[in-house]
């Protein structure tokens, strides 16, 4: 298994584990997904995917449904994604994703998680290199699956990785790019989506002493305490 792999596998507990704030993070994406593609998730891929993400974290179903009226509705706030990216001490790359309808006041609070803890907020794009952007997605097993089957089939659509997990679903990595052909055929196959969404996977990894990884972790917790910030990626070997 490769890097994909060892990356979610260290990620399983990341802070959307979190019900509360697993809802509020689908409930701003269903936002911003409505206002771009509509309220009909036959006709908005993305929604779509976003509405089994809900189902797979549990989500209430009168919960989506109240989230995509609210969006439709003209006094609902008008969320945008931004990413923000620094380094924490020890050279460790930090990047931010945020959904927010007050720019100002999250980049001030991601500005002030950098500096309390002796790191510091860089620009736009500055670390791009040092993380690939893939797609991710899950899916049921089906019965008689065969794994290297379906890596065949899904390399024609970008997939570049695919794993079982413990849990007996599967797990298919691929480009950014590739996550509107790889959505497109695993509907048309028939295969039971679970959930897609985007990651960072560092391309190298920093090792950390204890000690030092204690002063990262403070960036880190400080940063995921906020509600605005969806996602928070680094490179720090685990």
């Amino acid at each position: 298994m490769g890097r994909a792999f060892e990356y979610r596998k260290a990620r399983k507990l990341k802070r959307w584990g979190n019900m509360a704030r697993t809802f509020t993070k689908i409930g701003k994406e269903i936002d911003i997904a409505v206002k771009a593609g509509g309220p009909d998730p036959s006709t908005n891929t993305r929604l779509r995917i976003l509405v089994q993400n809900a189902k797979a974290a549990n989500m209430p179903k009168e919960n989506v449904e109240r989230a995509i009226k609210r969006a439709v509705s003209k006094d609902t706030s008008d969320y945008k994604e931004i990413v923000y990216e620094g380094y924490a001490p020890h050279g460790v790359a930090i990047v931010v994703e945020t959904a927010t309808d007050n720019n100002t006041r999250t980049v001030a609070n991601v500005r002030h998680a950098f500096t309390k803890y002796g790191g510091s907020l860089g620009t736009s794009g500055s670390l791009d290199f040092l993380f690939d952007r893939k797609c991710i997605f899950k899916i049921t097993k089906p019965a008689g699956f065969d794994i290297e089957e379906f890596e065949l089939e899904m390399i024609d659509y970008g997939a570049d990785e695919i794993f079982e997990e413990e849990d007996g679903q599967i797990v298919i990595y691929g480009a950014f790019e590739s996550f509107g052909a790889i959505q497109k055929h695993l509907e048309e196959k028939g295969y039971e989506l679970v959930s897609g969404e985007f990651e960072r996977i560092p391309t190298d990894t920093k090792e950390l002493t204890p000690e030092q990884r204690a002063d990262v972790d403070k960036i880190l917790e400080k940063l995921e305490e906020d509600d605005d910030v969806t996602n928070v990626y680094h490179n720090i070997k685990e």
